[in-house]
This record gives structure tokens, C-alpha cells and sequence, in this order.
């Protein structure tokens, strides 16, 4: 599985908007300059999140993004799916590629497919909530750096 730049930035709004007040929607802009992404490929990701309702968007002055739900809630897989990251490890293993003439004789095309509802199932545990707890150090950091965080949301208190 190769994890494309889309989906890497998709992840990084979301744990950005994950860090955010809740009270408030957080302007592109400011995520883009927070998380070095270019403005207009990060809007292009944001509303696909959006279509998968993983982030709402508020319009006109104080207006921006958030999350739709909960850290808690919103998994790794959820946000990779939302923005067309497949999760195959290998081409016999992605729906179009199926019907593989060898797959009735192949030795390894059951692994790989065990393999891929291993990672599958792995991001879909991993939430949001998860990464923040795990980086507390990394959380403190970005605090102490100047930028606009949540703890509360952060940490799920």
C-alpha cells in the first residue's frame, strides 16, 4: 500500500481540525499555513471529506471547517476511503483486478488478500482520538508554538 499525498494532507487537516475549538470553524487558509499544504489542493481534499461528511464547512465571515463528528469517531480508514486511497498491497487484491487468470492456481493471492483486510482493519481502528493521545508530547509542542489548539478536544476530556 503506497499512501498517496492526497491522503497524507487529507490526514493532516483532519488532525488539524481535530485540535481545533469546537465552538469555531477553522479558515483553509489557516490550515494550509499551519500544515505547509497549498491552499487550493487542500480545498480540493476538503470537500471530499465534506461529500463523506467527516468535516463540515461553514460560508462567510468567521466561516471555515470542522469536524463533523468526534475525534473519536473518525477513523484513519474513514478519511483514506473519503479521499480514494485503495488499500490494496497488491493488484490481485483491488476489485477491478479480481479476475486474475492465476488466482485459482496462486499460493500467495490468499495472503495478500489476508494482508490487506490486516492493514484495513488496522486503519480502521486507528482514530483520530488515537493519534492525539499517542503524541501528547508532539500536542504540548504544538501549544507552545503559537498555534490555536484544544486541548480539551485534544484529549477527549
Amino acid at each position: 500500500m503506497r499512501v498517496t499525498t492526497k491522503g497524507r494532507y487529507a490526514l493532516l487537516a483532519v488532525t488539524n481540525l481535530a485540535l481545533w475549538a469546537k465552538e469555531s470553524p477553522k479558515p483553509i487558509k489557516k490550515i494550509a499555513a499551519e500544515e505547509q499544504v497549498s491552499p487550493e489542493f487542500l480545498e480540493q481534499i476538503l470537500h471530499k471529506l465534506r461529500k463523506a461528511n467527516l468535516v463540515r464547512s461553514v460560508r462567510g465571515p468567521g466561516g471555515g471547517f470542522q469536524l463533523a463528528a468526534a475525534p473519536s469517531e473518525i477513523s484513519v480508514r474513514d478519511v483514506f476511503e473519503a479521499v480514494g486511497e485503495g488499500f490494496w498491497l497488491a493488484p490481485c487484491t483491488t476489485e477491478e483486478e479480481k479476475n486474475c487468470e492465476r488466482i485459482d492456481t496462486c499460493l500467495v493471492h490468499d495472503m495478500w488478500l489476508e494482508a490487506t483486510e490486516f492493514v484495513k482493519d488496522y486503519f480502521g481502528r486507528m482514530t483520530l482520538q488515537r493519534i492525539m493521545e499517542s503524541n501528547s508530547e508532539k500536542l504540548y509542542r504544538k501549544l507552545t508554538s503559537g498555534e490555536d489548539v484544544d486541548m480539551q478536544s485534544a484529549f477527549g476530556s
